[in-house]
């Protein structure tokens, strides 16, 4: 029997959850079960799969309380959990108002005018997507709903830090059999994780880098695909022509939202000489105005650290920055308030890339400001990172777009910060060590699920000019 996994609550920090992993066995047959329904699944169409989705849906909003009050246990925040589940429900629409668009198959004409061409494409039947716990509910399904709308079917291994969230899930999804058949979660840590890569035709995970290794080192040796979406240390640029005013507002919202617990956080921000000062000093002043959710949860805006690790990270950075002489102006502790890990919004001045907040990932509610002299220093030092998930700009429209082209990141928001958060369009790649694969955004999300198949037809009874003899 495998051992029990104790669960903890990040406002509480008590251990008041405890799930229990399948053991190895069990995880390869769901893995059969689940195929050969995909069998059924694909041949259901495309319309019976948008109409089980949207089935899923409207069992997911009669039980939407119980799914909050899972989230929030898992999470200890409350109106990120609320725009989490809103965001997923819109997913589940997106999808099924483009999908028909996206999949829709025809015939072409070919340079060889008896050769016709049919471009078709197959699902992958069994994928495998492994989760965080930043957004558990979200980033479980990013990639499942386009992929079963694809055809294929789905096993989700979501975090060991936040599995709440999943029995509300299954208790809707066991109201849509046709679906309950090619989608289900299965709780556990890294070795279920392991299990899962073994016995499935592709793995989508998102987590870290050291983690993300593993996965695809595992994904090569079964010879499957791998997507992984990895970690960010993003950078926003601000120069002398940005508007100070929503500059500072983006940033602290691109920064600290969730806590700063996003691989899409603006995690180093680089100022103009001219504009230093004002802009450090209106962001410390906004910063001091965001309250914690504590002693209740409406509070304030910013939630607990989900994961106690996490804690430890994020206070070694902030060590270690002022041990190399950075100056904090506002928070910069973790504070234990009834049992729960916190970190107020942190503004550190004095920073540089010898210090760890300025190069590896914090994953919490941290503003490092460092001032730059041209343009090009700015470009080189936003580039100076492992990392390449996104990024923003901040200046006239002309100058941002001309600085945009030259940082090395998958998704640049110009003006504004974290936009793939929000608008979904725009198909982006992880570049360096944020990740590897298609597109998790735009058209590519959905049609990377999905195997091409050529098939070429020809249309005349003549011998063809290249075979033995031309054709004698």
């Amino acid at each position: 029997m495998t051992k029990p996994i104790e669960v903890r609550n990040p406002r509480t920090g008590k251990f008041d959850y405890v799930i229990i992993p399948p053991p190895p066995r069990l995880v390869v047959q769901q893995c059969k079960r689940t195929r050969r329904a995909q069998v059924r699944w694909q041949q259901l169409g495309l319309e019976g799969r948008i109409e089980a989705l949207q089935q899923w849906k409207q069992a997911i909003l009669s039980g939407r309380d119980r799914l909050i009050e899972a989230l929030v246990n898992d999470t200890g925040r409350l109106s990120t959990s609320v725009l989490e589940i809103d965001s997923f429900l819109s997913s589940i629409d997106r999808w099924c108002r483009l999908a028909p668009d996206l999949l829709q198959e025809s015939a072409k004409n070919t340079a060889i005018p008896f050769i016709a061409l049919q471009q078709t494409s197959v699902p992958y039947p069994l994928v495998g997507v492994i989760s965080p716990w930043n957004f558990p509910l979200l980033l479980s399904t990013i990639d499942t709903i386009p992929a079963l709308l694809a055809g294929c079917a789905v096993i989700v291994k979501p975090s060991e830090i936040t599995p709440r969230f999943v029995a509300p899930l299954m208790t809707a999804l066991n109201t849509v059999p046709k679906l309950h058949d090619v989608l289900t979660f299965v709780e556990g840590a890294g070795a279920t994780g392991s299990t899962l890569i073994e016995n499935v035709d592709l793995v989508c995970f998102t987590g870290s880098v050291a983690t993300g290794r593993k996965v695809a080192q595992a994904a090569a040796k079964q010879f499957i695909p791998a997507f992984l979406e990895l970690g960010g240390k993003d950078p926003a640029i601000v120069l002398e022509s940005a508007n100070l005013e929503l500059a500072t507002s983006a940033i602290l919202w691109g920064s600290v939202v969730n806590t700063g617990q996003s691989c899409l956080s603006i995690e180093r921000i680089y100022v103009a000489d001219s504009i230093f000062e004002k802009f450090y000093h209106q962001l410390v002043a906004k910063a001091h105005r965001l309250q914690l959710a504590y002693p209740t949860i409406e509070s304030g805006d910013i939630g607990p650290i989900i994961a106690e690790k996490q804690a430890a990270i994020i206070s070694d950075h902030l060590l270690d920055a002022v041990e190399k002489g950075a100056v904090i102006h506002s928070g910069g502790v973790i504070e234990d308030l009834g049992g729960g890990w916190w970190c107020r919004p942190t503004v550190l001045t004095q920073v540089n890339h010898s210090m760890k907040v300025m190069t590896e990932e914090t994953f919490g509610p941290i503003m490092p400001v460092m001032p730059f002299s041209t343009v090009e220093e700015a470009v080189s030092l936003a580039n100076d990172s492992i990392y390449g998930l996104s990024a923003a700009v901040f200046a006239s429209e002309t100058e941002a777009l001309e600085i945009a082209h030259q940082i090395d990141a998958g998704a640049i928001s110009i003006n504004d910060a974290g936009l793939t958060a929000i608008m979904h369009e725009g198909e982006k790649n992880a570049f360096k060590f944020s990740g590897l694969g298609g597109s998790r955004m735009g058209a590519a999300a959905l049609k990377r699920f999905m195997r091409k198949k050529a098939i070429l037809i020809k249309t005349n009874d003549t011998n063809d000019p290249w075979w033995f003899g031309n054709g004698e």
